[in-house]
Parts: structure tokens; sequence; C-alpha cells
């Protein structure tokens, strides 16, 4: 008896500490980020993004980033980022700074497309 209820304490926290990260989750706001890339310029801006990612990452406000490629190539986007930064401001801070030390390279034809959202339904 002593162990299930060690067991349903345990579980209790657990899911308490999973809603809870999950409400924090839900209250960053999620960058989305579509590129227009040209096939032939796909490796080199994936490349473009891991240098943008590795520079982000250490910037206030940064939570988490993912980076997907359309399983077509004739896809509009061939490369859509998602991520979440605590604030509208950190992102808009972090991008300037990004922008203004000029590390990413350009990369013909390759279009980005940021766009900041809210998470209004899970």
């Amino acid at each position: 008896m002593k162990n299930l209820a060690t067991f349903a304490t345990a579980l209790a926290l657990a899911l308490g500490s999973a809603t809870a990260q999950a409400q924090d989750a839900s209250e960053n706001v999620v960058l989305i980020n579509a590129f227009t890339v040209p096939v032939e310029s796909l490796d080199e801006a994936i490349a473009m993004w891991d240098i943008a990612r590795d520079f982000l990452d250490d910037q206030p406000g940064y939570v988490s980033t993912k980076l997907h490629r359309s399983l077509s190539t004739d896809a509009t986007y061939l490369l859509i980022n998602v991520a979440q930064w605590e604030t509208a401001e950190q992102y808009k801070a972090a991008t300037t700074k990004m922008r203004d030390s000029k590390i990413l390279p350009r990369i013909e034809g390759v279009i980005p497309n940021p766009n900041l959202y809210e998470v209004i339904r899970d």
C-alpha cells in the first residue's frame, strides 16, 4: 500500500510538472519561418540555418527551434523553421543583433518569410 501511495504521489508530481511545462510553452511566442529555396541551394540554405541557430541559441529569450524539410522538391517552401521565444521583443532584439553581425551568407534565391504567432489552442 505504501508503494502505491508513493507511486501515486510521483505520478501526480510528474503530471503536474508536465502540465506546467505545457502551459509555459503556450505562453511563448512561436516563430514560423517558411523559406523559398531553389533545390540546388538546399544544402547551402541548411548550412545557413545552422549558423543562425548557433547564434540565436545563445540569445536571451531563446527557447528552442526545429528545421523541417519538405518531402516534395516542388513544394513552395522547401524549409520551414519553427522556433519558440519567450517574448516577441527578445526575438526581435536577437534577430536584429544577428542581422547587424552580418554572419549569415547571402544565398541567391533563398527567401525567408518569418512571422511570429501565439498559441491560441492546444
